[in-house]
């Protein structure tokens, strides 16, 4: 018998978020979509679940036994990961399109990244990018 058991309703069914999105994804199939649209759907998703996207800490933040974690992370593990953390990452169709980087989200929470100072200076060094490119006089950002 299997030592995983999983209350099904207890979980966060973050395909409940990600509807526009998977939507966005099977249209791709039919059509040119724009990668930046795919983008902000994605963002979308991770500001209704977390409340912070993966713009909002730096991936240094993350151990190198983490990274080395993600790289094989495989959609198996995957699923069990995010239901061990409380979220689902299924829909009617099956596995999410974009569960690694949801993976990459749930991790981000275990590992208490997810905090107001790690977002001010990921929007920082952001902004410093952007800042030291040639031609660029100024950044505006929504806050």
């Amino acid at each position: 018998m299997s030592t995983i058991a999983f209350n099904q309703f207890a979980l966060t069914r973050i395909a409940d978020f990600a509807r526009s999105l998977s939507r966005l994804h099977q249209a791709s199939r039919r059509r040119i979509v724009d990668d930046d649209q795919i983008d902000r759907e994605f963002n979308a998703v991770c500001l209704s679940v977390w409340g912070y996207t993966t713009d909002d800490f730096s991936d240094d933040l993350f151990s190198a036994a983490d990274h080395a974690w993600l790289d094989t992370l495989d959609e198996a593990h995957a699923r069990i990961f995010a239901a061990e953390q409380g979220y689902d990452l299924v829909d009617d169709q099956g596995m999410l399109t974009d569960w690694w980087g949801y993976c990459w989200m749930i991790l981000a929470e275990k590992r208490g990244l997810l905090t107001p100072e790690n977002r001010a200076a990921a929007r920082a060094a952001i902004e410093e990018k952007y800042l030291s490119a040639p031609n660029v006089i100024g950044v505006i950002v929504a806050r």
